[in-house]
């Protein structure tokens, strides 16, 4: 699956709430009500990604989850990051 181009990535990440771009990645800080929540949810990502084999950098503080989204084998933002942020999103308003 190819890279997108830049402007369509900066173009669908404006319509996503609460994600943005940072250096070359889709990222979005999720805050959950407690640690063992935010662990849960982490747990949650983490069966989403599989079942898509595709997986995200992870980074638990307390009660903030944040996701990291980029396709290494691509060196850039392809539809695999969308459609994985779609799930977890959806996973989190659960």
């Amino acid at each position: 699956m190819a890279a997108l181009e830049p402007q369509v990535v900066e173009q669908r990440v404006a319509s996503m709430e609460g994600w943005d771009l940072k250096e070359g990645q889709i990222v979005r800080v999720y805050e959950a009500p407690s640690f063992h929540r935010a662990v849960g949810f982490v747990a949650q990502i983490g069966i989403l990604a599989d079942a898509a084999d595709h997986h995200p950098d992870i980074d638990i503080r307390y009660n903030k989850v944040t996701i990291s989204l980029s396709t290494h084998s691509e060196n850039g933002i392809t539809e695999k990051d969308f459609s994985l942020a779609a799930s977890i999103d959806e996973a989190f308003d659960q």
